[in-house]
């Protein structure tokens, strides 16, 4: 099993997260914790979630997810072992995104309650409010720190001069740095985190723990036409890949799978936790078989050949 480093953090992490905006949506209280006790016993530690998991589903208020993975946690007995990523900054359904300190400093007690915990590893800002200055954001964060109920902050969805001006910030007034960045990356999704993004995480020693690693799905293989998109209830958000160049990806994932006797899904992990900055993709599942998938390729070294052509592949 890999380890790694978040940033400059003590967090070590093994190579895959487990992305628990499913639970609460697509996976009930108790698929959730067989799949959480697969995971664990499968030697990985850490789940990331978000206070706005799944406030989209009907019937939901957000915090699903927490609460879920709170339970499970007091179930096992088991904190100590695991490693907490969650969020902040969502519309809960205030109507508009907030990463004001007021807010935060009670989001953060909302995030602890359905944890049952005390203190939180990893508090990201999820999405930003460029109305509300850098340096208050990150204000809060260092409360939050000095109470003890947050271990280490990390950045999601910001621009890249927000981010920019945040770590700045952190080091000027002594406020706690972002260590990782949370940014929508696979092989299929590629520009927009390589160029705007990638040289900042270089630049500051940002461990990427990326999200829709698998582009909803689409990279591992199971939508390869229109026909397909009825297959989940994410297909829907599917169709953007059903191009050209998405096809040449799914055929250098196919050709890579049975160079190395695997799926294409676990080909498309291997190749991002072989990407330079990137500590360890997020992935979710809804079944133990789809765990096992991925579970698997956080130990998959591919070969050359296979990197090589996946990157031609997906060029953009």
């Amino acid at each position: 099993m890999q380890f790694r480093q978040l940033g400059n953090s003590d967090l070590k992490i093994a190579a895959l997260i487990f992305g628990g905006n499913v639970f609460g949506w697509t996976v009930d209280e108790n698929r959730s914790f067989e799949l959480l006790d697969a995971f664990s016993a499968g030697g990985f530690n850490c789940i990331d979630t978000a206070d706005s998991y799944s406030r989209w589903v009907p019937g939901n208020k957000g915090g699903e997810s927490e609460t879920i993975i709170g339970k499970w946690m007091k179930q096992k007995g088991n904190r100590q072992k695991i490693i907490i990523s969650t969020k902040v900054g969502s519309d809960m359904g205030q109507g508009h995104k907030d990463v004001s300190k007021k807010y935060i400093l009670k989001a953060v007690e909302d995030s602890l309650n359905r944890l049952q915990t005390d203190y939180i590893d990893l508090y990201q800002t999820h999405w930003d409010n460029e109305a509300t200055p850098v340096e208050e954001t990150l204000e809060a964060y260092d409360t939050l720190v000095k109470q003890g109920k947050v271990r280490w902050t990390g950045a999601s969805n910001l621009s890249p001069e927000r981010l920019t001006a945040s770590l700045a910030a952190g080091k000027r007034h002594n406020y706690p740095v972002y260590q990782t960045l949370q940014p929508e990356y696979n092989l299929y999704d590629r520009k927009n985190f390589e160029e705007n993004y990638q040289p900042i995480c270089r630049q500051h020693k940002l461990s990427v723990i990326n999200y829709y690693s698998l582009a909803s799905g689409f990279l591992s293989g199971k939508y390869r036409s229109e026909a397909d998109l009825g297959k989940s209830k994410r297909g829907g958000g599917i169709k953007k890949y059903l191009n050209e160049r998405g096809l040449r990806i799914l055929s250098a994932l196919d050709k890579a799978a049975a160079a190395h006797s695997t799926t294409p899904a676990a080909v498309a992990i291997a190749w991002l936790i072989a990407q330079p900055t990137v500590a360890a993709p997020i992935a979710s599942a809804t079944s133990i078989e789809q765990l096992n998938v991925l579970m698997a390729a956080s130990t998959l070294q591919l070969n050359a050949e296979a990197i090589a052509g996946l990157n031609e592949s997906s060029a953009w």
